[in-house]
């Protein structure tokens, strides 16, 4: 007989999102901007294809339905969807003209506050996105170092030099590829053995400072001081630790400073744009190598990152960050325990960043039954992915409704799992992950 725990939830109303998409598959290659907004990072035919309107820590598709959203637009949502304040800043400065003709006051403003806040500042240039910053730090530890290949650990970002080391890299030159050498992190010995390997040749190393797993053994600093015997520069990419570890980074969180370092996403509250920071004398090298653009100095989104760091200070989002994360992660293991579902699932990561993950009965992950579990809760309005992006506009309340969609859900996935089921259940298709081998 069937358990009561198999009562799953009701399917959405996505009547509108579902006719929509053959128009928009039709005139855009995957239906997409960012491949991680794709269907198939969330339950084909169950989830949502698009959101029409978001505010606070909510989110609503086009059919209407709610939802408490954890993705953020991906991270860089810091305070909130259309944060009032930061929203009247962009305003003032549209009215001034967003593109003018000459540099604008607003970037030394900018500038001169990243200097303040992040341990390796001492001259700043911006981009739009974490890929023109990340790219912009390897061209300049080439032209400083006169060397070609580079040491990378982590996700920097689209462009030839790093997506090229992935199955996705059609289209990347294979010299180009063969440029890009990846080690592991917390492993220093991958580094050392890459470093001896490549003597000579290696102009950076460049690395997320930390992802969901605290660096051991001082490996950052061991990072740093292999990199420097070496005659490499540390590059530490913060596209998502910058404002949401910590105002001054990872590089001050844990007290190692890199040569450049990366900043973007959670920089302007979801407005488009990143940072190269460094020290003096290697930024100085953007005054001859070629990194230039006509939207670097747009002023709004500078003006949005004025206000979204000044209000992050005002407000203490960090610590809010931080408590509701813990709350969050907390409550997740209490839930776990209470099941006794600790061999199918756990929450890994940070209060700043937590991840939900699924085994199989083998402790391989599985996709299946994540699929199943995330069909689960955005049946029952929570909007996310594994890795759960928390902002200043989530509150207790949001946090323990989550907790109580994700017991629910639980509790279905378990029996699921248990009575192999995790299949039958499911009513769209399995997540698949963004990095992989296409044909």
């Amino acid at each position: 007989m069937v358990s009561d725990n198999f009562a799953k939830s009701a399917a959405l109303t996505l009547d509108r999102s579902e006719s929509d998409w053959p128009r928009t598959i039709n005139v855009i290659p995957a239906g997409v901007q960012t491949f991680s907004k794709m269907p198939l990072q969330h339950v084909d035919g169950v989830a949502p294809k698009y959101i029409a309107r978001s505010k606070g820590s909510k989110a609503w598709d086009v059919d209407g339905n709610e939802y408490i959203d954890f993705m953020s637009g991906l991270g860089p949502v810091i305070l909130g969807h259309a944060d009032e304040v930061v929203n009247r800043a962009v305003f003032s400065a549209m009215e001034n003209g967003m593109s003018p003709s000459l540099p604008s006051p607003l970037e030394t403003e900018l500038s001169e506050k990243l200097v303040e806040l992040i341990p390796c500042a001492e001259m700043v240039r911006f981009g739009k996105n974490g890929s023109d910053v990340t790219s912009a730090a390897i061209r300049a530890a080439r032209a400083l170092t006169g060397r070609d290949k580079i040491a990378i650990c982590g996700y920097h970002g689209w462009q030839d030099w790093y997506i090229g080391t992935t199955p996705r890299n059609k289209g990347v030159p294979k010299a180009v590829q063969e440029l890009s050498l990846k080690f592991n992190y917390n492993e220093i010995e991958s580094l050392n053995k890459l470093l001896a390997e490549h003597d000579g040749e290696i102009a950076a190393v460049i690395l997320e400072p930390v992802n969901f797993f605290e660096p051991e053994n001082e490996f950052l600093e061991k990072v740093r001081d292999a990199a420097h015997a070496a005659g490499a520069l540390l590059i530490f990419d913060e596209i998502i630790t910058g404002f949401r570890i910590g105002m001054g980074g990872a590089q001050k969180y844990y007290g190692v400073t890199p040569d450049l370092a990366c900043f973007g996403k959670a920089m302007a509250n979801g407005f488009p744009i990143s940072a190269v920071v460094g020290k003096r004398e290697y930024m100085k090298v953007f005054e001859d190598i070629f990194f230039s653009f006509t939207f670097g100095g747009e002023t709004a989104s500078i003006a949005a990152a004025l206000t979204t760091i000044d209000a992050m200070e005002q407000r203490g989002t960090i610590e809010h960050i931080r408590a509701m994360g813990i709350r969050l992660m907390s409550g997740y293991s209490a839930i776990v325990d209470k099941l006794g579902c600790g061999e199918m699932t756990r929450m890994i990561g940070f209060p700043w960043w937590p991840e939900y993950l699924f085994f199989d009965i083998d402790g391989s992950p599985s996709r299946e039954i994540q699929s199943l579990f995330q069909q689960e809760i955005v049946r029952r309005g929570v909007l996310t992915r594994a890795g759960m992006m928390i902002s200043g506009a989530h509150q207790k309340a949001d946090i323990d409704k989550t907790l109580h969609v994700f017991e629910e859900a639980l509790t279905v996935v378990f029996e699921a799992v248990r009575n192999g089921m995790v299949l039958d259940l499911l009513d769209g298709e399995v997540i698949q992950p963004v990095i992989r081998k296409v044909d």
